[in-house]
């Protein structure tokens, strides 16, 4: 079967909306939605207080947060794996091989790429808000609240590159998720599933649902931007 054919019957499994396709589709945005969710709650606060306060090793954590950006997936899979596995301090909770093994992989590996971006954001605007802060005597709680409010297009972008991160990943989630049928398996992991089974028809429609998501996701940034800027 040549490249040609595999893509056009690729597409017509798409378009039959296979049950099994749809179960790895709503796994794949489930896990990843959560964990972006869960990381933006306490990425972009964090962020801001990096941002606007100054104490002993801001330069320092602010370095380790960027270095943190290029962790390797396979190493925060490996850790996961140790914690949440029987030996592991967190076994009684029985959390490896499911669904919220990999959201806490994932939580991990998007959390430092929305800190750093988040924190860009907030010091690309912070001299425009740190007089008007000062003199009416903000508290550090209602300022991280204005600063967040008035740069939350922005701060959607981020999450949006971290869902994009989230969406991409398979290191992690293949060791702490197992790559369980209708339980763990997500597209990235079904692709490298399928692809060595040597069913490249499925790989393929999967990766073709997989790029028409970042390419949503890419659309949806750029339309917040332009709508930012207006």
């Amino acid at each position: 079967m040549d490249n040609t054919s595999i893509i056009i019957e690729a597409l017509v499994l798409i378009s039959t909306l296979d049950e099994n396709l749809i179960d790895i589709i709503s796994t794949s945005l489930t896990v990843s939605i959560t964990a972006v969710f869960f990381s933006c709650i306490i990425s972009i606060p964090v962020a801001v207080i990096i941002s606007i306060k100054e104490f002993t090793g801001k330069n320092i954590i602010t370095t380790i947060v960027n270095g943190l950006m290029g962790l390797p997936p396979v190493v925060v899979g490996l850790f996961i794996y140790l914690l949440l596995s029987y030996q592991g301090p967190l076994a009684a909770y029985n959390l490896l091989y499911t669904v919220w093994a990999m959201v806490i992989a994932q939580f991990v590996i998007v959390t430092p790429i929305i800190i750093a971006l988040s924190k860009q954001t907030i010091d690309s605007i912070f001299h425009e808000y740190k007089d008007f802060i000062k003199s009416i005597g903000l508290t550090t709680f209602k300022s991280m609240t204005l600063l967040i409010w008035e740069t939350r297009d922005l701060m959607l972008v981020n999450g949006l590159a971290g869902l994009g991160r989230a969406f991409a990943e398979v290191g992690a989630v293949i060791i702490v998720g197992g790559n369980i049928a209708h339980e763990t398996r997500v597209l990235t992991t079904s692709i490298a599933l399928e692809t060595s089974r040597g069913d490249l028809v499925k790989a393929m429609a999967l990766g073709l649902i997989l790029i028409l998501l970042s390419i949503l996701i890419s659309t949806l940034t750029n339309m917040i931007k332009t709508y930012s800027c207006k």
